[in-house]
């Protein structure tokens, strides 16, 4: 138990130093002539929009999720995993609650919501795309082998990792995965733009994400 502790106290601390080294490392200050964001209630933008390294996620219908692939609308991507008990499923039934409220939006510009599975031995494409869509059904899922996932996830100032229960030795099943709670913000470009940190408030995400969806068309 204090393992498990430990870990997870460890996993959080570190998240929290990718944060801040995002915010202040990665993105150090705007750049002339970049346009203002508009005010926001829940989503942390990021001075300076980031460019993501090349990345190839499988989603559930079977096909690869790309580079570039993002790109034309505000998208949100969180990590988690199918067998999650508490998090995962709060976190996505929040993120559902905010899909209502901009499905008014057009589909060409309607931001996205991207659910990730950081448990790729348990997690098989069917079973990520019945997870994600029994929450709404326009959310994406998709996940990857190990060090493509450690790759996608560190990119985006996230962090997670396997622990083992007390008979993982003799069920290799008993296991949970530790992970970054916050929701990255890419912007109509691909780029990681901002954070949205819990507790979630889904009218406030709905509108951030509606209010940014609409200042990118003007």
């Amino acid at each position: 138990m204090f393992q498990r502790k430990f870990g997870y106290f460890l996993l959080v601390a570190v998240a929290a130093v990718l944060g801040l080294l995002a915010g202040r490392k990665l993105f150090p200050g705007d750049k002339a002539g970049a346009p203002a964001l508009p005010a926001l209630q829940t989503v942390v933008a990021y001075p300076q929009p980031r460019d993501l390294p090349a990345f190839s996620l499988r989603q559930s219908d079977g096909t690869q999720l790309t580079s570039g692939e993002l790109n034309g609308h505000w998208t949100l991507v969180f990590l988690g995993f199918t067998s999650c008990p508490d998090v995962c499923p709060i976190t996505l039934e929040q993120l559902a609650q905010a899909q209502q409220q901009w499905r008014a939006l057009p589909d060409s510009t309607r931001p996205r919501v991207l659910f990730v599975s950081v448990d790729p031995e348990r997690d098989t494409a069917t079973r990520i795309g019945e997870y994600a869509h029994g929450f709404h059904p326009d959310t994406l899922a998709a996940t990857a082998d190990g060090p493509a996932l450690e790759d996608f996830a560190k990119a985006l100032g996230f962090v997670f990792m396997k622990v083992p229960g007390p008979h993982f030795a003799e069920n290799p099943n008993d296991y949970t995965m530790d992970h970054s709670a916050g929701i990255a913000v890419l912007d109509p470009q691909g780029r990681l733009a901002g954070l949205i940190r819990p507790p979630l408030r889904p009218a406030a995400i709905a509108a951030d994400m509606a209010e940014l969806t609409r200042a990118d068309a003007r």
